[in-house]
């Protein structure tokens, strides 16, 4: 037997042809019994036709038990795996249209010439449906994204349709799927009470009821792809791909739940899509570009931070020769004059940059949305241009379970929301380390210095 003929009888389920054989074996026995009894009743034999009838009954009801259940649960398996969606199009409205009028035209004029041209046209329609049918029928859909996506920053992804059946596709278009803003119904419980215009604790007697009520459109995460993917052509046994760019407005939770594969094909009378079952959820990071505020505050801070690290250690290590980078202020003259070349001096510890960077998460009433989402990316911006530097760094925040990698801190702040108890800062300071705290506390409410080495950045209104 050819191999194609082995896949096709491969891929057909075994477990339903043994059902069908079963139920049609079944039926086989039900249908002798029932002759048998017809023929006992007619030689009058009672106890011979009770036995054969009961036996006829009970056979059948078993079939109907062991396979119409599994035929129900294999519709709605096949049912989700082809859920489609039927759009009319202009063009179908108006030959839709044009059939209703020829037809009332053969109608009123009993033309047969007319009849057949409607006869042709409704011909059309439904060679049109199983056309788009089997142009989507055995496709399959793939959407890759890179597993780290900044907000507001373009990234690439690829989609890719893999068509596994035996005829070629035409004209397919990748498609988001439409979120169901219907409002839903619902019976409540509820009670009535008598008499209707007193109050509560006045009435007489109050018994159970139902109230039917609107419920509000449920809220979806924003989903990850929203544009359109054309192919105008996939050969059998074949894939496709396309690359697509994609950019996130803001950090947060994206999640797809299903794409469509559309055509129009091939006389364009509707839109079928067929909706792919698509489970992905993609964490969007805060952006780490480098804006005006960051741009004020670095140079700032990495002045604290060398104070801080080379006023830890007063051991020389050794003098060499200068290199960019290096603080004016380790310069040795002496050893300079001697050499006639830029000289500097290297502490032992000098080595040692510990960093802590601090996310005092600030409650709704500290600062509003806008100001909670500069801290956010004020945070995740110090963290990444430190984080990729020689600095021993680690990263603190209510909730966080201390990662010291970037990334994790990144997609920390990539979900967090404003926090109602702030946590005292003594849980969230480390002595040794230089602290820098993004915090929206009230100036005041921090003593300074709170702790040598710890610089403070305030968001929010200045109280």
């Amino acid at each position: 037997m050819p191999a194609r003929f082995n896949g096709f009888f491969a891929e057909v389920d075994a477990e339903a042809w043994v059902r069908f054989l079963i139920a049609l074996l079944g039926l086989l026995f039900s249908f002798a019994f029932a002759v048998l009894s017809t023929s006992f009743r007619d030689q009058g034999n009672l106890l011979g036709t009770a036995i054969t009838a009961s036996l006829a009954l009970i056979t059948a009801v078993v079939v109907g038990l062991a396979t119409i259940p599994y035929l129900t649960r294999r519709i709605a398996s096949e049912h989700m795996r082809f859920n489609v969606r039927y759009e009319l199009t202009r063009e179908g409205i108006i030959y839709l249209i044009a059939v209703l009028v020829i037809g009332i035209a053969a109608l009123n004029t009993g033309n047969n010439l007319l009849f057949i041209v409607v006869a042709a046209m409704l011909a059309a329609v439904l060679v049109s449906g199983i056309a788009s049918s089997i142009v989507l029928f055995r496709l399959t859909l793939k959407l890759t994204i890179p597993e780290h996506v900044f907000a507001n920053k373009a990234c690439v992804g690829t989609v890719t349709v893999r068509n596994d059946g035996w005829l070629p596709s035409f004209s397919i278009s990748v498609v988001p799927e439409i979120p169901d803003k219907r409002h839903r119904w619902r019976w409540q419980r509820t009670e009535i009470g008598f008499p209707p215009f007193r109050s509560g604790n006045r009435q007489w007697f109050r018994i159970p009821d139902y109230q039917l009520r609107k419920l509000a459109p449920e809220k979806h995460k924003p989903s990850i792809f929203s544009g359109t993917v054309y192919f105008p052509y996939l050969p059998s046994r074949h894939a496709e791909s396309a690359t697509v760019e994609l950019t996130f407005p803001r950090r947060g939770s994206y999640v797809q739940n299903a794409l469509g594969l559309a055509t129009r094909f091939p006389f364009s009378f509707l839109v079928k899509t067929r909706l792919m079952p698509f489970e992905r959820e993609l964490v969007v990071l805060p952006e780490v570009e480098a804006r005006e505020q960051t741009l004020t505050i670095l140079p700032a801070l990495r002045g604290e931070f060398e104070i801080f690290v080379a006023g830890r250690s007063n051991d020389l290590y050794r003098i060499r020769e200068f290199v960019p980078g290096d603080a004016a202020r380790h310069i040795d003259w002496k050893a300079t004059a001697r050499s006639q070349t830029v000289m500097v001096r290297e502490f032992t510890r000098e080595d040692e940059r510990k960093l802590k960077i601090i996310f005092d998460n600030p409650g709704p009433a500290d600062v509003n949305e806008e100001e909670y989402e500069a801290a956010v990316k004020l945070t995740a911006s110090l963290a990444w241009h430190f984080g990729g530097r020689d600095t021993e760094i680690s990263f603190a925040a209510p909730g966080y379970s201390g990662i010291r990698d970037v990334l994790g801190f990144l997609k920390y702040l990539a979900l967090v929301e404003p926090q109602a108890q702030a946590l005292p800062l003594e849980t969230l300071i480390t002595e040794g380390a230089y602290n820098v705290v993004i915090t929206a506390r009230p100036r005041g409410s921090i003593p300074a210095p709170l702790w040598p080495g710890s610089y403070f950045i305030f968001v929010g209104k200045i109280r």
